[in-house]
């Protein structure tokens, strides 16, 4: 796996990984990772129905209603 140094990064900038990295519970080096490859991948981005597709697979997987606050919990615990 290649290997990238980054110099100079601006404190703003870095305070602003450092932040998002853990809002998605995840190491500095990964939330970098991430988010160069969310970048890279906007060319490739869903189709709209693939993602209703998709949205309506993982609803049929809950035996009940699920309400808004109970998904913003599982997120906040990193669940989803």
């Amino acid at each position: 796996m290649a290997t990238i140094t980054l110099k100079n990064i601006p404190a703003d900038l870095h305070r602003e990984l450092k932040k998002r990295a853990e809002e998605h519970h995840r190491s500095l080096n990964r939330e970098v990772l991430a988010t160069l490859r969310n970048v890279t991948n906007q060319s490739r981005r869903v189709k709209p129905d693939e993602l209703i597709r998709e949205a309506r697979a993982a609803r049929k997987k809950f035996k009940r209603q699920v309400s808004p606050a109970e998904i913003k919990a599982w997120i906040r615990r990193g669940r989803l």
